[in-house]
């Protein structure tokens, strides 16, 4: 979007949120990047130019807005919506592997040369993979300044920075301010007064309805691994330098977010995992438009618009959990994944007492005695095959997934029809086209709205919804009284 000048000024004059993430906003007279929805003043169209991400801004010489916060913008929808290089390529920089492995790491993931990566990514962004790593490591020092007690040197090496000078002197460029400035500048109440805990504020294009969102979290919760408390959704999580618990909880303009880790170098995953699971880098007004367009639609639209699809933190856990709910009943399929979890998963400490494993992992269970799994013969021959699969390298699920290419191994495994493969390429991969014309809720629905209840006359009309038919299927399930669509008390 950068690139249309005219439509960017106009995002800029009108000062509209639903912009924030798509391009940025960099004065020439200032030397700063803003969002589109900068509360400041608009600069004059002349003194305008337009980057499509922070890194690009950064690269190009000008530092973060200290009023608008840029860097604290929701991320762009196109991530979200292709499956292409650079898409899986972004998915994967915003859960750490640059930082973690290197762009040869990336490369290697994503089975292009280093140099076809970086030129790509360049092109599209302005900036290449370290640049992009680099700007989210900024990020994630400020949070880290700013809302904990942490020493400066500890905040660094948390940030994924090699060297304290490194740190300094990418502070001070990206913000014009010193480390110890932001720490001094951040509002007295952002630090939580809890030790190891940070809190902070995710941001999200409105409008967001949460019902479904959380409350088909709740309603699926796996006892030990997930639990609805206190107004907020509460679960373990695997990460790469160790465990975590997160807890969201929905306010108006903001979920709030309250991590405990084991390893502070965590904070950017599970930000980003987090975000990943509650779809906040979503477009609603787009996702709405197109679906609003479809007279059957209408009014499920108008009554509560800005569903998203809920995801998934760790898409292997949710790979298994799709398994153990094949023809079984919600409450079912939480009983056989409570059973896993207290036989094999990882135990942690939650000083709020709720939570007490971490999911166990596809090697933990490709270990395991098919004769010890409670369940039917077919099932367990599909889990066991899965977990396989997984655990070899054979099948690889994660955010640098090719969709097409995911769904059609998954539907080679013994077992996978198409209501098992949709469902993870939904909610575990984020394809947000994925479709489930068999599902009983998704065929009810459709037969009450009068529309085409069989499979194939369903995915037929479907085809108007297209690229955001796994949002469709969020407001067609929303028209039951299932506990899924309810925001838990």
């Amino acid at each position: 979007m950068h690139t249309d000048t005219e439509r960017c000024v106009r995002a800029v004059q009108s000062k509209d949120a639903r912009f924030d993430g798509w391009f940025y906003t960099a004065v020439l007279t200032t030397g700063i990047y803003c969002r589109p929805s900068c509360p400041a003043v608009p600069p004059k169209p002349a003194h305008m130019v337009f980057h499509p991400s922070a890194a690009a801004c950064q690269q190009a010489g000008f530092r973060a807005c200290k009023r608008c916060r840029p860097d604290t913008s929701p991320g762009s929808p196109e991530w979200n919506v292709r499956a292409d290089l650079v898409a899986r390529a972004m998915r994967l920089i915003a859960d750490g592997v640059v930082d973690r492995e290197g762009v040869s790491g990336l490369a290697a993931r994503l089975g292009y040369s280093t140099r076809q990566i970086e030129r790509q990514v360049r092109a599209e962004l302005g900036a290449g993979p370290l640049a992009l790593a680099r700007a989210q490591r900024a990020r994630t020092a400020r949070l880290l300044a700013e809302t904990t007690d942490l020493p400066m040197a500890d905040v660094a090496f948390a940030a994924g920075f090699s060297s304290i000078r490194t740190f300094n002197d990418t502070v001070r460029e990206v913000f014009a301010l010193s480390p110890s400035e932001l720490r001094t500048r951040a509002p007295k109440h952002a630090a939580s007064g809890t030790p190891g805990v940070i809190t902070l504020r995710l941001p999200f294009r409105a409008p967001l309805h949460p019902d479904n969102l959380f409350g088909h979290l709740a309603a699926t919760a796996v006892p030990g691994v997930e639990e609805w408390r206190d107004g907020a959704y509460r679960r373990t999580l695997r990460l790469p330098y160790g465990h975590g618990i997160v807890a969201l909880a929905p306010r108006p303009d903001h979920i709030a977010c309250r991590l405990a880790l084991s390893d502070p170098r965590n904070l950017t995953v599970a930000i980003s995992r987090c975000r990943r699971l509650l779809d906040l880098d979503a477009d609603p007004v787009a996702v709405d438009e197109q679906l609003r367009a479809d007279p059957a639609l209408t009014p499920l639209v108008d009554k509560a618009p800005g569903r998203r699809v809920p995801r998934t933190v760790d898409e292997a856990e949710f790979a298994v959990r799709a398994v153990l709910g094949q023809q079984v009943s919600t409450a079912a399929a939480r009983t056989y994944a409570a059973r896993l979890v207290t036989a094999h998963g990882t135990p942690v400490d939650d000083p709020e007492g709720g939570l007490t494993h971490l999911f166990p992992t596809p090697e933990e269970l490709a270990a395991l005695d098919p004769d010890a799994l409670a369940m039917p013969r077919t099932r367990r021959t599909t889990l066991t095959t899965l977990v396989r699969r997984l655990a070899d390298g054979g099948l690889r699920l994660g955010a640098d997934s090719d969709w097409p290419e995911t769904r059609a191994a998954l539907l080679a495994l013994p077992g996978f029809g198409p209501w098992t493969a949709d469902v993870i390429a939904m909610r575990a991969l984020g394809d947000p086209d994925a479709f489930l014309p068999t599902d009983l809720g998704v065929r009810r629905a459709a037969d009450a709205l009068g529309l085409p209840s069989t499979p194939s006359a369903l995915t037929t009309r479907a085809a108007a919804w297209r690229p955001w038919r796994a949002y469709a299927v969020q407001y067609l399930w929303a028209t039951d009284s299932h506990p899924i669509n309810v925001l838990p008390a």
